[in-house]
């Protein structure tokens, strides 16, 4: 193994540290402080190794895990884009796609490449893996948001309409067991906590 290449590697396991700054919208299950991406990535893994039985028939946990370990290296650049928020989708994209390139551009071209592609069928969200993987970044936020009194949900005034609008097919589509299990949950929460 060249230096030159494990110097690569290092470069890119060092400039990854900085997903630990990038703070998100939702909060600890203890409403503590909000989480970091890095944490968020950690633990959306997590789920995928203890709910592969909620995984589609025939799905790749080992590829759903990879998945989740670098679908968010990209807001390193571009930052977290809470599902809540307001957002131009054109340009988020835009950011994550120029995240992408720099970001694994960083390792050797035949990691580089291996980790893009995989990155790059989580974003395309069609294939089993990529769905349950999808299902499972979803599901995450609301189990939180659930545990810390509302977590989120408080400060984006989220009602179960726009909660199942934005979050709910994203779970149903590759978990559809997750969502069947969630839904109630949330939908009482949210009526709660929306006084309806």
């Amino acid at each position: 193994m060249s230096s030159n290449r494990l110097d690569d590697q290092m470069a890119f396991l060092v400039e990854i540290d900085r997903l630990k700054s990038v703070n998100r919208a939702t909060t600890l299950c203890d409403g503590s402080r909000r989480e970091n991406s890095a944490e968020h990535s950690w633990h959306v893994a997590l789920y995928a190794l203890t709910l592969a039985d909620q995984a589609p028939e025939g799905c790749d946990i080992n590829r759903v895990i990879q998945m989740l370990l670098l679908h968010d290296l990209v807001e390193i650049d571009a930052g977290d884009a809470p599902v809540f928020g307001d957002h131009d989708m054109a340009a988020i994209e835009a950011a994550e796609q120029a995240a992408a390139d720099r970001i694994f551009g960083l390792l050797p071209n035949d990691i580089g490449a291996k980790f893009r592609a995989i990155w790059d069928e989580f974003e395309a969200n069609t294939t089993p893996e990529a769905q349950f993987a999808k299902s499972l970044d979803r599901m995450v936020p609301p189990v939180q948001n659930l545990q810390s009194g509302g977590g989120s949900w408080v400060d984006y005034k989220v009602d179960w309409q726009m909660f199942s609008a934005r979050v709910g097919h994203k779970i149903e589509n590759g978990a559809p067991g997750l969502w069947a299990w969630l839904a109630p949950k949330a939908q009482a929460f949210l009526n709660r906590l929306n006084n309806k």
